[in-house]
């Protein structure tokens, strides 16, 4: 099972739960949405007055909270009773059992395209009604709606997704070097040279987690290979010795193949995993021990949670800068799924597509939503708000995290497949060909083509 952006961050963010406790409060303790009490509903829901719903999710701590007072205000509009059930961080493994054991949950959020689709195919999944649908087809651009959906069925609704196109630096060491936010890959190295030049390591690296690394990847290839490009190489329709990935690659080796531009050198970066990438850079406001890291919104968790700094003054923010013609925008995302059909379920979808949903957990923080109708000023503060901009703003050219859309096997395991070719190529960038080879062996016996 590959890990999922939700998944992930439960696992490598043990801030999370700490910040939106200290930040929001229980939604069991609290009054409910501020949020929601300022604004005019935009979406009509059923009275379900003494129906019971069950919905499982990944999330846990803080996340948990938030959503709960998304489910709060639903409660609060139907009459009806939504039960929050943990599925643990393999969520296919999870539903799975409840299907098998006839006691499947009413809507279960899913982490992953490929097990949306996966459960579609099996039969598993309910399709969307009139109501939802008019809500999606509302609020969400086609690329949402068609990653939702299954042979032109819609299955799913994106709630709660993540742009994974950042880059995060200390406010102090750009200052110090004088050097601003690069809107092209050009740019970003020259700025890592003249902040390696005033004395800071510039780039900060997870790679003993080598999701981290496919990321690195996957936004480089989008930028200069594009959509259609990167759609077949997602789908292994084309293969990874293709010279569009020995392009992608020797350009992520303009950064790599530079010791003094990674935080600890290569052997540094494949020691430091991804929470101690972001803290050696905000744990030391006045010494930072490197000057930014690229990762998604959620380094704004660990931000907040672990270190003293504060977003928007000492932590900043810019856009993945652009390696082609255009900057890259690549996702990853929860969808809401129905498996037990009825007038609740497709009540609660109706919701979850809504922009009086969306606004709930975007004025918690730690949230970002694909929903285009969503006004920007529902996010608690400029950066997020940049980010769900960015997000929104890429229309439908924004693709999903390709490691995700791939077989676990070469997508998501720790120590074989795609994270291993990367951490080897970290280990010698040099060795571009020898990448492609490796990656295309554990591709082809993965995909089975």
């Amino acid at each position: 099972m590959r890990i999922s952006h939700a998944a992930r961050t439960a696992c490598a963010l043990g801030a999370a739960a700490v910040l939106a406790v200290a930040t929001a409060g229980c939604a069991a303790d609290d009054e409910g949405s501020e949020w929601a009490r300022s604004h005019k509903p935009t979406v009509e829901l059923p009275k379900l007055n003494g129906q019971k719903l069950q919905v499982a999710a990944v999330w846990t701590g803080g996340e948990e909270d938030n959503f709960r007072k998304v489910l709060d205000e639903f409660e609060k509009r139907t009459g009806a009773r939504v039960e929050f059930v943990p599925t643990g961080d393999n969520v296919a493994t999870y539903v799975g059992s409840k299907v098998q054991g006839g006691s499947p949950p009413d809507i279960v959020m899913l982490p992953q395209v490929g097990v949306l689709r996966q459960f579609a195919e099996k039969g598993w999944l309910k399709p969307l009604g009139p109501r939802a649908r008019a809500e999606l087809r509302k609020n969400f651009s086609k690329g949402w709606r068609d990653l939702g959906s299954h042979d032109g069925t819609p299955y799913g609704v994106y709630y709660k997704v993540a742009n994974k196109s950042l880059i995060w630096y200390s406010t102090q060491a750009f200052r110090d070097a004088g050097v601003g936010e690069a809107k092209t890959w050009k740019q970003f190295l020259d700025d890592a040279q003249a902040l390696s030049d005033s004395g800071v390591d510039p780039v900060s690296v997870g790679g003993a987690d080598g999701w981290v690394l496919t990321d690195w990847f996957e936004n480089i290839y989008l930028s200069q290979a594009g959509p259609e490009k990167y759609d077949q190489l997602a789908a292994h329709e084309i293969t990874w010795t293709d010279p569009s990935v020995e392009r992608a690659l020797t350009t992520l080796g303009e950064l790599f193949g530079q010791r003094h531009l990674l935080a600890g050198g290569n052997g540094g970066a494949l020691r430091t995993d991804f929470p101690k990438s972001v803290t050696q850079i905000f744990g030391q406001l006045s010494d930072p021990e490197a000057a930014m890291v690229f990762e998604a919104d959620f380094v704004g968790v660990n931000i907040e949670g672990d270190t003293k700094a504060r977003i928007g003054v000492d932590a900043q923010v810019y856009p993945f800068p652009r390696v082609g013609d255009t900057a890259p925008v690549v996702t990853a995302g929860d969808a809401a799924a129905i498996l037990k059909d009825g007038k609740g379920a497709q009540a609660l979808a109706t919701f979850l597509a809504s922009q009086d949903a969306a606004g709930i957990w975007a004025a918690e923080g730690g949230y970002v939503s694909p929903n285009r109708n969503l006004d920007l000023d529902a996010y608690p503060n400029a950066p997020q708000r940049e980010i769900a901009k960015a997000l929104v703003g890429a229309g439908d050219e924004f693709r999903f995290d390709m490691s995700d859309q791939a077989p676990a096997a070469f997508g998501g395991t720790k120590g074989e497949g795609e994270w291993k070719a990367l951490q080897d190529f970290l280990k010698n960038p040099s060795d571009v060909r020898g990448a492609q080879r490796a990656l295309e062996r554990a591709a082809t016996k993965a995909y089975g083509k």
